[in-house]
């Protein structure tokens, strides 16, 4: 089946164009034969200078990015969409992002001779100089440093319980996310100084073991005990599968122990725009599109063996580790304890204390790497915009300052809203849903342009629709999520 046919227009011209920037949104045009441009190339996190990173790279890269704290909420997604609307949109959302993400790869040689290194760079060739910078940067700004912001979130929390397990009958810090938070941001102002994703190698890899682990202990207790909870801990009502009737909500006390309260019962509008954002949360579990030009732009192409060989390899890899992972979290976790479960199935189990432990560990450590595979992209706009626009002289005390500037703002946002499943739904409406399920095919049909009625063309054009619903219902969702969440929350304070 031919999926399209190469549009005549790409010529030098075009190509050359698709190097120039807008304001601040991207860096200015580089002449291929400039020392200046070589070394800035060199310097800049995604370097077009060091490409020695093979399949494996790639796929623990992909891992590390796509395997999110987010597989932890899964189960909650399934209480507000039950078995065959959320299984459905379980199988649907890995078969269409993988579609969406063997595009990408493809697409990255698009054009013979040439590489799009960077996620803007494509859009620019598909929609022009300036319009494919203000498509493009926006949503995947939104999406790498939401991600960032939901990361922070996430690290606080898992270093908060495993604090309340192990602090005994005096906890200080019990309740206080603020300083977890903190003492995340402190880690990543290091590691932030790390200068390319090749210098990241080694954490990406030790991120995406502890995403494979901590994704295997959160199925696997709810599977081995069934529809009770570790410790003798009673369910508040017997299992049941059809939409909640109120929302269980679980307060930490000294030790780690969880108690669970009910507030009042959910109206019809509390099920509706939870199943809204039950599709924002599964969204946000397919991430790695945002950042898989720059992961393949580590890797070496020749004529006779592209880039796009070892990178589909790894992505092929990446996504049977997913498949892993996601599916059993959310239908194990489902299926043992129904509609009582809360949004993150490891906080909820609670037990065994040793091993939720660990898992809390593990998923520090995997977000610690992950929030790096999404700043590089970030710190690269940011770099070259400085030197190549701005005339800034590339230095170390500029990468410092201007990193630690980000980390900065990441970590008040996160300390601002701290709400977990709310963020998760909200930015996976919001800026995940276009640049994950649609925006690739239409970049697809804009460079590519395949017949009418073509399979091509309508496979393409059913991803679009299917990515526009979700992205509108699921952003409502996770808008009205926050919002809930906010009226109740003492900001900056514990």
């Amino acid at each position: 089946m031919t999926l399209g046919r190469m549009d005549s227009s790409l010529d030098t011209h075009n190509i050359e164009l698709q190097k120039q920037s807008s304001v601040l949104l991207a860096p200015p045009q580089r002449s291929e034969n400039s020392q200046n441009t070589t070394d800035l190339e060199a310097w800049l996190p995604i370097s077009t200078a060091d490409r020695n990173a093979n399949w494996k790279h790639a796929a623990f890269h992909n891992v590390t990015a796509m395997m999110g704290a987010g597989v932890l909420a899964l189960p909650n997604a399934m209480v507000y969409l039950t078995w065959g609307p959320g299984l459905l949109m379980l199988i649907l959302s890995w078969v269409i992002t993988l579609f969406t993400l063997w595009q990408m790869v493809e697409m990255h040689e698009a054009v013979p001779g040439k590489r799009f290194d960077r996620y803007h760079e494509l859009g620019q060739e598909a929609f022009g100089p300036k319009l494919g910078l203000w498509i493009v940067v926006p949503m995947q700004l939104v999406v790498e440093v939401g991600v960032d912001i939901v990361y922070m979130v996430t690290a606080g929390k898992s270093m908060q319980h495993a604090y309340n397990i192990t602090c005994g009958d005096h906890c200080p810090l019990q309740d206080a996310i603020v300083f977890w938070i903190f003492l995340f941001a402190i880690v990543q102002l290091v590691l932030a100084q790390l200068p390319n994703f090749n210098s990241i190698t080694a954490i990406s890899l030790a991120a995406a073991i502890m995403s494979i682990s901590y994704s295997t202990i959160a199925w696997i207790i709810p599977a081995h005990y069934g529809h009770t909870l570790p410790g003798g801990v009673k369910l508040l009502a017997p299992v049941s599968y059809g939409l909640p009737q109120f929302k269980p909500v679980q307060l930490q006390l000294p030790g780690g122990s969880t108690l669970q309260q009910v507030p009042d019962d959910l109206s019809y509008n509390d099920r509706l725009f939870g199943a809204f954002t039950a599709l924002g949360t599964i969204a946000f579990a397919y991430a790695g599109h945002n950042v898989v030009l720059e992961i393949q732009s580590t890797l070496p192409s020749t004529p006779e063996e592209p880039s796009k060989l070892a990178m589909w390899r790894g992505v092929k890899f990446a996504y049977g580790v997913v498949a892993a992972g996601y599916f059993p979290v959310a239908l194990v976790g489902y299926w043992a304890y129904g509609n009582q479960v809360t949004d993150d199935i490891i906080t909820f189990v609670s037990r065994p204390t040793w091993l939720v432990l660990i898992a809390n560990l593990m998923v520090v450590v995997h977000v610690i790497g992950s929030y790096q595979i999404y700043a590089m992209p970030v710190f690269d706009m940011m770099e070259s915009t400085l030197v190549g626009r701005l005339r800034f002289k590339p230095s170390t005390p500029l990468r410092l300052i201007t990193r630690s500037l980000y980390v900065v703002f990441t970590m008040f946002i996160a300390i601002t809203f701290p709400f977990f499943s709310a963020l998760l739904g909200f930015f996976g409406g919001f800026a995940f849903s276009p640049t994950t399920y649609f925006l690739p095919s239409i970049i697809w049909l804009r460079i590519y342009h395949p017949n009418r009625w073509s399979w091509s063309w309508v496979i393409n054009w059913a991803v679009i629709v299917f990515g526009v619903v979700l992205m509108f219902v699921s952003t409502i969702g996770g808008f009205r999520s926050l919002m809930v969440e906010a009226a109740n929350f003492h900001f900056y304070k514990n």
